[in-house]
């Protein structure tokens, strides 16, 4: 299949190429164009051109838009699917997810609105909040979620009246295009349009008079040049970072029951999931029985290519996060001890089994870092309140669990964790209508729910006398 940008309602090609890798085989199977500059300055400018017109809309007249997007890509799930596991490397039941969570995505936000809201009236005045389109909106994507992470920018941004330029991660760039593919015959031109870096053009991007809005998902490192990128204009941003979440295990929990969430918040999406358990706190008592239960788990799970029958963990998505993660393991190794996982795959392609890790200080690497893989460590405590600190003791801040058969109890600990979401006996639950987003270096401002929607938009207060 050959692959275009989509700028300015036509599917072109780029200034030059790419190669996009299976991380399955560690080789390339696809070839994606790549914008340069001056398309991407093509792309701005249709941006602005379609912007009024698209903003002027209603919301009933911009609905009809989303609803078709949303009935195009289901139509073509089967080809999304593939085509995420090719690129991506999760198995395909779970690119199969991603693509209708995509669709499902577009048709909540297809339904709502933000109406004008009086703040106050009385027979002297009459005080009205509007919320109106900020204008072109850079959504800018990471590969662990190449197309749902998308869509949780662009329906929002584009019910809301905005028009957007999608730049996904040049490891996973074809989900995206083709997304770009089936828009071109639905959207109006410029008010949706794919950009294909070598991580070269998100800067230009973020610093660009011309683009009202920022929304970047991806690591602390590059969410930090990317404010930096867009404070001279101090246009508007959303930063969703990365996370090193926190699963606090009380004294009170089954061990047998709590393994299984533990396990599966690990290493779905091979450990490739910002929100994921990223470090496991478990009473000093219970710590051989949770180790016991993680690695007989990890000998249970098939790690293999995401388009193979039975395979339930894939591969790392790419080379660099690939040696990463080897390294995080040896470190690993030298500190603590390794009870299932840990050993190197001989096959093609970015396999880790699962990693499961005991004994290790807090100053540990695979503590203290995300390590974006099926690698967990479990550490023991002696005392609740010095487990919250500990747990409370890193630069992140964006999801966290508390597991406990007493739901009010748990309730209280998840009080005391400083995150912007914490679950209590589950994990991952992240219904439309519900807000996320990080405290601390794990981002800035919403994504889902109302909240997410006023991102993207612009407060006018409008005060009328009435006398």
């Amino acid at each position: 299949m050959e692959y275009k940008l989509l700028i300015d309602g036509a599917l072109v090609d780029g200034a030059s190429a790419i190669e996009v890798v299976n991380p399955a085989t560690g080789r390339p199977f696809a070839a994606a164009p790549r914008a340069d500059e001056a398309q991407a300055e093509l792309a701005i400018a249709a941006a602005r051109r379609a912007f009024p017109a698209w903003a002027a809309r209603d919301y009933a007249g911009r609905r009809g838009y989303l609803e078709q997007l949303a009935t195009a890509i289901e139509a073509r799930a089967d080809d999304f699917a593939r085509l995420l596991t090719q690129e991506q490397g999760k198995p395909l039941e779970q690119a199969r997810q991603e693509v209708m969570g995509t669709v499902a995505t577009l048709g909540y936000y297809a339904e709502q609105e933000l109406a004008p809201r009086t703040l106050r009236e009385t027979a002297e005045d009459r005080i009205v909040e509007q919320r109106y389109p900020v204008g072109v909106v850079a959504a800018i994507t990471p590969w662990n979620y190449p197309l749902l992470l998308l869509m949780l920018k662009v329906a929002p941004a584009l019910i809301t009246g905005n028009t957007v330029i999608a730049k996904p991660a040049p490891t996973t760039p074809l989900s995206t295009l083709l997304l770009g593919e089936i828009a071109a015959a639905i959207l109006p031109a410029g008010v949706f349009q794919t950009l294909v870096d070598r991580n070269d053009l998100g800067a230009m991007l973020s610093a660009h008079p011309g683009m009202a809005h920022v929304s970047f998902t991806g690591s602390t490192p590059t969410g930090k040049k990317v404010l930096a990128s867009a404070s001279d204009t101090l246009k508007r941003f959303t930063l969703e970072l990365g996370g090193n979440d926190a699963a606090i295990i009380l004294d009170d929990a089954d061990v047998a029951k709590v393994a299984p969430a533990i396990f599966a918040g690990a290493t779905t999406n091979s450990g490739q999931i910002c929100l994921a358990v990223k470090r496991v706190y478990v009473p000093r008592a219970m710590m051989d029985a949770l180790c016991e239960e993680l690695a007989r788990l990890a000998a249970e799970a098939v790690v293999g290519d995401g388009l193979e029958q039975g395979t339930t963990i894939g591969p790392i998505q790419n080379r660099a996060q690939f040696e990463k993660v080897l390294a995080l393991i040896e470190d690993a190794r030298a500190r603590g001890t390794i009870v299932a996982g840990g050993e190197p795959s001989s096959r093609d392609g970015y396999f880790i089994a699962p990693t499961i890790v005991r004994d290790l200080p807090d100053d540990a690497r695979l503590v203290r870092e995300e390590q974006f893989a099926p690698v967990l460590p479990v550490l023991a405590y002696d005392d609740l309140d010095d487990a919250i600190a500990r747990a409370n003791d890193s630069e992140f801040g964006l999801g966290g669990t508390v597991w406990t058969s007493d739901v009010e109890r748990g309730i209280a600990v998840a009080a005391r964790i400083e995150s912007g979401t914490v679950w209590v006996n589950k994990h991952l639950d992240l219904p439309f209508d519900v807000p996320f987003g990080g405290a601390k270096q794990s981002g800035i401002g919403r994504q889902q729910g109302i909240e997410g929607m006023e991102d993207f938009t612009q407060t006018r207060i409008v005060n009328a006398a009435l006398g």
